[in-house]
């Protein structure tokens, strides 16, 4: 475990050496790679600006007022800032708006992973009657009605506007919404006083004593996977991902979401039911062992408070530097 080898061997490296320690010695922590691109839709420059105007363009919704953007908003970490989304009509939905940034790193979307690539999660929400609640053909015929929609249509895909290239164009965009030289990455480069001590106590707490990294590994620190962790309402109030599976192992699982931009995105868990990071962090010292069909992952780890306000300092330093674009101006 890392605990039992300490810090100060790490601290002591330069900078190479100490990103490749942490890597093999923290949970494969790590600085994040370069976004891999779909064969079946490889980013261009027109895709891309198509994209980010049809995410904040309310003309696809259903009442023409509501917008990705509405949800995913950048000066809230491209979250909403509420415990639940607000849909079609203003109805508060079930569960937590997730942030967009980084997204291009998961192979499931969704709390419960029920869309398998960035194209399929955009046409989620715009089609779903709770939220945007956009007809398929009526969002073909708005795009078609404007002359600079099928003209960037042609630009990006040869062809006229379509729901697929819809999907296509608004997963470009998604893809560049990268958020990265967070001061845990400046530390992986070697820059030391780029961590405060505080934070340095927290990274061997999340990977030592509190095992974090048993979900939340890698450079995205997220193991795609889904896990019950014993939130009030899992695998009643809401199943989870077991809706999608019907696997009674995934009975109140959620997906694990990335740590990266984190303080950015409260409140807090996939229902929104915890409103700091700190509390979040303290669950799992507060969650029942007796809780139904709770992960085998999970424990009370016995930290102290003063290790708890530790790993938030560590989970408040991987706030990478700020995407926060100025709307686009959309077609007339």
């Amino acid at each position: 475990m890392a605990t039992a080898l300490g810090l100060g061997l790490f601290l002591a490296l330069p900078g190479p050496g100490l990103a490749k320690q942490v890597r093999e010695v923290f949970g494969d922590l790590g600085l994040l790679p370069e976004v891999a691109q779909p064969e079946q839709n490889p980013a261009t420059p027109a895709k891309v600006a198509l994209g980010q105007q049809l995410f904040f363009d309310p003309r696809l919704s259903g009442d023409g007022k509501l917008a990705c953007v509405s949800c995913h908003v950048p000066a809230l970490g491209w979250a909403d800032g509420r415990a639940t989304g607000v849909g079609a009509g203003g109805q508060k939905l079930s569960r937590n708006v997730p942030t967009v940034l980084n997204s291009a790193y998961y192979a499931g979307f969704f709390h419960d992973g029920r869309a398998s690539s960035l194209e399929e999660q955009a046409l989620g929400p715009l089609l779903n009657p709770l939220e945007m609640n956009a007809d398929p053909q009526q969002v073909v015929r708005t795009l078609a009605g404007i002359p600079e929609y099928r003209k960037r249509f042609r630009e990006a895909f040869g062809e006229e506007p379509s729901l697929e290239g819809v999907a296509k164009a608004l997963a470009a965009f998604e893809r560049t919404l990268v958020s990265k030289d967070s001061a845990f990455d400046r530390w992986l480069q070697g820059e030391d006083a780029a961590l405060s001590p505080q934070a340095k106590r927290g990274l061997e707490v999340f990977t030592g004593k509190a095992d974090c990294t048993a979900c939340h590994k890698g450079p995205n620190f997220s193991d795609g996977e889904y896990h019950n962790i014993g939130v009030p309402g899992s695998g009643t109030t809401d199943m989870g991902r077991f809706d999608v599976t019907r696997n009674p192992e995934d009975r109140g699982a959620f997906k694990t979401p990335s740590l990266r931009n984190v303080a950015l995105t409260a409140p807090y868990m996939h229902d929104g039911s915890m409103k700091t990071l700190r509390e979040a962090v303290k669950h799992y010292e507060e969650v029942s062992m007796d809780f139904p069909n709770l992960d085998p992952l999970i424990e009370n780890w016995g930290m102290t408070e003063e290790e708890i306000d530790d790993v938030v300092a560590f989970l408040e330093s991987l706030t990478g530097k700020p995407v926060n674009l100025q709307p686009p101006r959309l077609p007339d």
